[in-house]
């Protein structure tokens, strides 16, 4: 496979980007100048070496230095403790927050399941989760926030039903955004107000 044709297969794999788009952004690129490649392969080589993972709600995040482990939301003891909100990629955290309706902490799913498939944990961080509400002994209420789709609320059954599962020493809530949200809304592209709604009217 010849190298625009390769370029061509990675840009397709991009989320919402289709086989038409990843050609135009091929040709884009292969128009523009020595220096715009050169500024945009050491932009992306500098944005991947300065991001990290949080250890705690697996977000990506830039860190300030090499000791960093979590990111600003998970360190910031300003932060209401008592609540975790479950989300399934970093791009629902970011419209989350933005909204300002939200002063919890967060945990970075990593994807949603599809309705056929039988094997959650390999494609969400499920145990990770479990694992981490465990371990916690601050948190009593759940929060799960996922696309209001057949693959989000089979996501949330499943969650749901595990959390329910485990042997806690304490009662956790578990609720999910409530009215505001349409069927089959994407909340990477919900605006501001229905976020906040959605959130106020949790049940």
């Amino acid at each position: 496979m010849d190298s625009p044709r390769r370029l061509e297969e990675i840009f397709a794999h991009f989320p919402g980007i289709g086989p038409r788009q990843a050609r135009r952004f091929v040709y884009y690129l292969l128009s523009k100048s020595p220096s715009f490649i050169s500024e945009f392969t050491s932009l992306v080589e500098e944005v991947r070496k300065a991001s990290s993972t949080c250890n705690s709600c697996h977000r990506l995040f830039m860190f300030k230095s090499i000791a960093s482990s979590l990111c600003t939301i998970c360190s910031d003891p300003q932060r209401t403790q008592t609540t975790l909100m479950i989300v399934a990629r970093d791009s629902d955290f970011e419209t989350i927050e933005k909204s300002g309706a939200y002063q919890g902490l967060y945990f970075i799913l990593g994807g949603t399941v599809p309705l056929m498939d039988s094997e959650p944990e390999k494609r969400i961080r499920l145990q990770v989760l479990l694992e981490h509400i465990s371990n916690s002994s601050t948190v009593s209420e759940i929060i799960l926030s996922f696309n209001t789709t057949p693959d989000g609320e089979h996501t949330a059954n499943i969650v749901r039903n595990a959390i329910q599962a485990l042997s806690l020493s304490r009662p956790i809530t578990v609720s999910i955004l409530g009215r505001g949200l349409s069927t089959g809304a994407e909340l990477e592209y919900v605006d501001s107000e229905t976020i906040r709604s959605a959130f106020k009217n949790r049940a």
